[in-house]
């Protein structure tokens, strides 16, 4: 049995919707990446160096990442002498493993660190236009509706808007914004979120924060002080530092986990916009490079098209032929 007919029956049985949703939020990137694939396989009647150069500018077009690329290349090259592989469609279904193994490492099942008594507090960072104000509002809806008390601090109060914006998600879903005026200082907002939290024994404080100061510098030192403050006040907080960037960039949300990486101790990715991009290979380039562990993915525009990240549902979703194919 090929591995993708295994991941396919291990599916079996789990939710068809989140399976359509990864299947839908990855078309663009499946049509792009996975028909070259197919073409290829087609066109080349052995495994031989240039079929594997063929490959690797392919997965390199798809945002993979060179060094993750040069990675993967040389276990399938492995994989082929020692299986004895011959026949490039026979290669197809170890290329899909190998994708899975990389995304299947410890940490990386979408799971969050909610607690199971006491607050939890999910610090919110990233670049502005990312998708980040829109990415807490989804989460407070999903949250909302698993039976948590949810409370949202407002802690982007430079960008124009950005208060607003959050609001408007707290309405839909029905959640409180703790918030002070535009310009105001974001720990000042988060320390009355805090204690506006405990009054009223939340479950989840979702905490937004701003994605540009005067300079970088600038920006990473006004986040050290919002999480100290949320360390202050809340000993063992915050649970989650999640980085919001979108797929769309490719390699520039690859330098931007690095940068906020390195400043802010990120506990986690949400790769938003993964349906409008042909170049989903990012996720891998991340994960292999970077060894963040990706926790949400944003498959659509709806409030319900935050989804946690699943390995077996995105290699599914990236390799989901027609039933002619399935079947073969």
């Amino acid at each position: 049995m090929s591995f993708f007919k295994r991941i396919k029956d291990k599916l079996t049985g789990q939710s068809e919707a989140v399976s359509e949703k990864f299947r839908t939020g990855l078309e663009k990137t499946r049509t792009s990446f996975t028909s070259k694939v197919n073409d290829l396989v087609k066109r080349y009647r052995k495994v031989d160096e240039d079929f594997f150069e063929e490959l690797e500018e392919i997965m390199i077009s798809a945002d993979v990442g060179v060094h993750t690329v040069l990675d993967i290349i040389d276990e399938l090259k492995d994989v082929a002498r020692t299986r004895n592989i011959q026949d490039p469609a026979e290669l197809k279904s170890a290329i899909s493993e190998k994708l899975a193994q990389m995304l299947h490492k410890e940490g990386n099942d979408g799971s969050l660190n909610i607690q199971s008594s006491g607050m939890t507090v999910i610090l919110f960072v990233g670049v502005n236009g990312v998708g980040k104000t829109t990415t807490i509002g989804k989460l407070a809806h999903q949250l909302k509706n698993d039976g948590k008390s949810v409370l949202l601090a407002a802690g982007d109060t430079f960008r124009a808007g950005a208060i607003d914006q959050l609001e408007v998600w707290g309405q839909r879903a029905d959640v409180d914004v703790i918030k002070h005026q535009e310009g105001a200082d974001p720990a000042a907002v988060v320390y009355d979120s805090i204690k506006a939290a405990k009054a009223r024994g939340v479950d989840v404080l979702l905490c937004d924060t701003a994605g540009r100061l005067q300079n970088k510098v600038n920006l990473m030192n006004e986040l050290e002080k919002v999480k100290r403050v949320i360390q202050r006040e809340v000993p063992g907080a915050p649970h989650e530092v999640l980085l919001v960037v979108d797929a769309t960039t490719g390699q520039n949300a690859m330098n931007q986990a690095k940068t906020f990486g390195q400043s802010t101790d990120v506990t986690g990715l949400v790769l938003t916009k993964l349906d409008g991009t042909a170049k989903g290979g990012i996720v891998l380039a991340i994960r292999h490079e970077l060894d963040i562990p990706v926790k949400l993915v944003g498959l659509g525009e709806k409030i319900d098209d935050l989804q946690p990240f699943d390995p077996d549902q995105f290699v599914y979703g990236l390799f989901s032929f027609n039933e002619d194919e399935e079947q073969n």
